[in-house]
């Protein structure tokens, strides 16, 4: 299982609601105001921005990570909240 941080930037309609129902389905935890961290399987990084990018408008940003080793600090969540 790998895990892998999502950061997003939704710049001018800015309907977050799509995203969110998707990041809840992945049962993401928010770390950030806009990064949220989650653990898949038999997946890439290139293939969650092709998945979660038909959840965000055309002018809006996305980056997605695999994260083999990270820490935080004064965050609103964290990978080791993970269900």
């Amino acid at each position: 299982m790998a895990l892998y941080f999502l950061t997003y930037d939704l710049r001018n309609s800015k309907d977050y609601q799509k995203l969110y129902s998707i990041l809840e389905n992945f049962n993401a935890v928010r770390i950030l105001e806009s990064t949220w961290c989650f653990n898949r399987v038999n997946t890439s990084a290139k293939g969650l921005r092709d998945y979660f990018k038909k959840f965000i408008d055309e002018d809006d940003g996305l980056i997605i990570s695999e994260v083999t080793n990270w820490a935080s600090y004064k965050v609103d969540g964290s990978p080791n909240d993970l269900k």
